[in-house]
């Protein structure tokens, strides 16, 4: 009686799974044919994405990657707006008339001295210390490109109202774009914003993202030069004071609540040794749970820096905020509507070729070699997402998500077990790991969209999460200042100092098939023995 019960239960809700699917022949049949639409441009999401990748620009100098993707655009009838919110490499691109609005955006920076020969298990760089894609973000806008101009057809045909907008996020790993995107205003007649972020699965939450609040801050301190051999009386170190500073926040952190995160690199250190530093600064990240207490830590390293000063005999010459987040939150009701198109499309068909590539990256590691996955996760409570991250990492995609309705469609374009930001993160980028998983991100992307033109009451139900559930006691406020400007100067010597070698190995798809046939490399190339 218990297994017919059991069974009966089982028929029950996959009788209900069906009629949902079919509750709506129309949206059904047209989620059908955007999914075949993608796949009809699988040569498209190679390209792209090994165009991207090539590239690899960091943070406030994307110049090729946003002029490359901005022209695709164009071409597809995009009206494109660049220089937004006073960062020459952003961008937004508009298609359609009216409501509702749909934002789809995603990351374009790369990593310092992630440079690597993709589809390669062992280091090998193109350019030795150059840049490069280490955690995936070629990926994400052309992701973003397949779906929008998969809907944007099948509008057209059907005459079905809606504006969709793409974006890109600026200098991410910075933290130092979105926030003023907002400021800007780019979202304010926004209904819906889907976001896209690489991983190695389609991990989809809602609710409180198990991250950290972030400010971004650099502190320069300003002292006296002198000989520093003949006359060291006669200067004022500005490197003491930065030193001093450090040295006092290390004490400062036996103090620090425990969800408390915080790091910093000098980034200006003087000249030369026998020249006492008139100038000096040191770049911190600040991370805590809540945006009050982000910004407390703030204040905090502001008096450690102004005693540093003091007891230095220098000047705190100016703390400049270079970006912010707030930790994200996710809207219920979209992520739903999400995950079960993740589950309609499902996973990708990983090859053995890709499975093989996996398995020697993670050996290559240390990692437990159980290659890529193949089964897309339930949909993630608050909770649950908790319990699978580590929650000390920041995205300043949260601003955006506490000023309209959003979600985060993790996608399954790389490896499991790779340790992030790093050269290893980019062996997969531009491989048919990365392909496939573009092209499965982006359907889902994609039905989520066609969900939100055609399902009026999700659009609904998402304001009436954010309103009454989200923003109920919680307000969005900037932690910056109204006169906190992007910080524009951002990489622009690193990239002035690699561009032209990185110019030599850009990906030419009118000679190549792929970028691994340009560069030579037979997929997947597996040293025989790993270290």
């Amino acid at each position: 009686m218990r297994t017919l019960v059991r069974l009966l239960g089982v028929s029950c809700l996959l009788s209900a799974s069906l009629g949902a699917q079919s509750a709506d022949p129309r949206l059904d049949s047209l989620k059908t044919e955007v999914t075949r639409a993608i796949d009809a441009r699988a040569k498209l999401a190679q390209q792209m994405v090994d165009q991207v990748f090539s590239f690899g620009e960091l943070g406030m100098q994307e110049t090729e990657t946003s002029k490359y993707l901005t022209g695709i655009l164009e071409r597809n009838g995009f009206t494109v707006e660049r220089g937004v919110a006073g960062m020459p490499t952003a961008w937004v691109a508009r298609w359609g008339s009216g409501s509702p609005v749909i934002a789809l955006g995603s990351d374009i920076d790369g990593i310092p001295q992630a440079n690597q020969t993709p589809g390669m298990a062992s280091r090998a760089g193109l350019v030795s210390g150059a840049p490069g894609h280490g955690e995936g973000h070629n990926s994400g806008v052309p992701l973003n490109i397949l779906a929008a101009l998969a809907v944007k057809n099948v509008m057209v045909r059907e005459k079905i109202r809606g504006t969709l907008v793409l974006w890109p996020g600026v200098a991410e790993e910075q933290v130092a774009g979105k926030a003023f995107l907002v400021r800007a205003g780019i979202f304010k007649d926004v209904d819906a914003n889907l976001f896209a972020h690489v991983s190695y699965e389609f991990g989809i939450s809602w609710g409180d993202e198990p991250a950290l609040a972030l400010i971004s801050a650099i502190f320069r301190f300003k002292g006296q030069s002198a000989h520093a051999a003949a006359a060291p009386w006669r200067g004022q170190s500005a490197l003491d004071a930065v030193m001093q500073m450090a040295n006092a926040w290390e004490f400062h952190r036996e103090h620090m609540e425990l969800s408390q995160r915080s790091h910093y690199v000098i980034t200006d250190g003087g000249d030369q040794p026998n020249v006492v530093p008139s100038t000096a600064a040191i770049w911190f990240f600040f991370r805590e749970r809540d945006p009050e207490r982000v910004t407390k830590m703030l204040a905090d390293a502001k008096q450690i820096a102004r005693a540093a000063a003091t007891a230095t005999f220098t000047t705190l010459d100016t703390v400049q905020i270079i970006g912010s987040a707030w930790r994200p939150h996710f809207n219920k009701p979209i992520a739903e509507a999400m995950h079960a198109n993740a589950f309609r499309v499902g996973m990708p068909a990983w090859d053995e070729s890709g499975q093989a590539m996996a398995r020697g990256v993670q050996r290559m590691l240390s990692w437990p070699d159980s290659g890529l996955q193949t089964k897309v996760p339930p949909l993630r409570s608050p909770e649950e997402a908790a319990k699978a991250s580590s929650g000390t990492g920041s995205d300043d995609i949260g601003d955006v998500t506490w000023t309209v309705p959003s979600v985060t469609l993790y996608y399954p374009a790389n490896i499991p077990g790779t340790p992030g930001h790093n050269w290893a993160d980019a062996i997969a980028m531009a491989t048919p790991i990365a392909h496939k998983g573009v092209i499965a991100g982006a359907k889902v992307q994609a039905l989520t969209v066609l969900d939100l033109l055609l399902k009026p009451t999700l659009v609904s139900d998402a304001k009436r999460y954010f309103t009454d559930v989200q923003t109920k006691t919680v307000k969005y406020q900037p932690l910056m200042a109204p006169s906190d400007q992007p910080a524009t100067w951002l990489n622009a010597e690193r990239m002035a100092k690699y561009r032209g070698e990185m110019r030599k190995y850009y990906y030419d798809p009118a000679r190549y098939e792929s970028y691994l046939q340009q560069l030579g490399i037979t997929y997947p190339a597996i040293p025989a023995v790993m270290p």
